[in-house]
């Protein structure tokens, strides 16, 4: 029966694949909105393999929001998959809609991120912006999307179906590393809707999760509460960073933080996003502005 089950799994998942290979075949040359994450690191390497190293464009847009490990990664993924990678840098901290954290933050960092792809594909002769979006990915508050859609971004794994689980089976069987990578959202999304978001503040943020991943942690935030770091990390990593709580505080103090806290609730993804829901739970108006 499982057999069965597993088989049947399989030719979902094969169906979804070709179709995303048939979409992209359709788009002919592509700019691949690359972040070194799980999905867009699969569509490069999906869109590489299915139209040729030649009519593939990998780009990262850098700026203070993107932590340095995640820019080496990304070249280092370039190099493996076979793909010319072009950096840009983005200015959507020079934009107070951004700046100023709203809630749809992320529409204007997408924004200003598709249409510097969007002309750097006309410059370079490429058809198409691509980007790694998946079908669970229409399941979450993502403003970013309905940027990339006013601005004619295909999302060939979202079209295919694609989500999350997918497109890590299928990277596992393609020998991709990142196959089971933890999701790295950037680093805005550490600071609460509503505060500045600032390259100071970033900065902070990147150096005191650089101190949890030297520890080992994988999968880790600190929030950034202006003078209090909050703490998320898996429930079963709780204990280490309580074993390793005075080099932890020392660390995070000397970047500037004047308490450092442990959420107990452990990693959520996205869990600045919690508050939203509670507002609206509580009859208030959710104010983008």
């Amino acid at each position: 029966m499982n057999s069965q089950k597993d088989q049947e799994m399989d030719a979902q998942l094969q169906a979804k694949l070709d179709k995303s290979r048939a979409i992209l075949r359709s788009l002919r040359s592509v700019v691949v909105a690359f972040s070194a994450g799980v999905d867009s690191t699969f569509l490069l390497a999906l869109a590489t393999e299915t139209l040729g190293a030649k009519n593939v464009l990998a780009v990262m847009g850098i700026s203070p929001s993107l932590p340095q490990r995640e820019r080496d990664a990304g070249q280092q993924l370039a190099r493996e998959i076979g793909v010319e990678l072009a950096e840009i840098e983005t200015t959507e901290l020079s934009d107070p809609n951004y700046a100023s954290n709203p809630t749809n933050r992320c529409f204007y960092c997408k924004q200003e991120l598709f249409v510097r792809l969007g002309k750097l594909a006309g410059e370079r002769g490429f058809q198409t912006v691509v980007s790694g979006a998946n079908a669970d990915d229409t399941g979450d508050f993502r403003p970013g999307l309905e940027a990339g859609r006013l601005l004619d971004v295909r999302t060939p794994l979202l079209e295919a179906g694609l989500t999350k689980d997918d497109i890590r089976v299928a990277s596992r069987t393609m020998g991709l590393k990142t196959w089971n990578k933890p999701a790295a959202a950037c680093l805005a999304s550490r600071i609460p809707y509503g505060q500045q978001v600032t390259a100071e503040r970033l900065h902070r943020v990147e150096l005191a999760e650089g101190v949890l991943k030297d520890l080992g942690l994988r999968q880790c935030r600190v929030r950034d509460h202006d003078l209090v770091a909050r703490i998320e990390v898996p429930c079963d990593d709780l204990y280490t960073v309580v074993e390793a709580r005075d080099r932890i505080v020392e660390a995070l103090k000397g970047v500037g933080y004047a308490y450092v806290t442990l959420d107990l609730q452990g990693f959520r993804s996205g869990s600045m996003n919690e508050i939203l829901a509670q507002r609206q739970a509580a009859g208030e108006r959710i104010s983008s502005d």
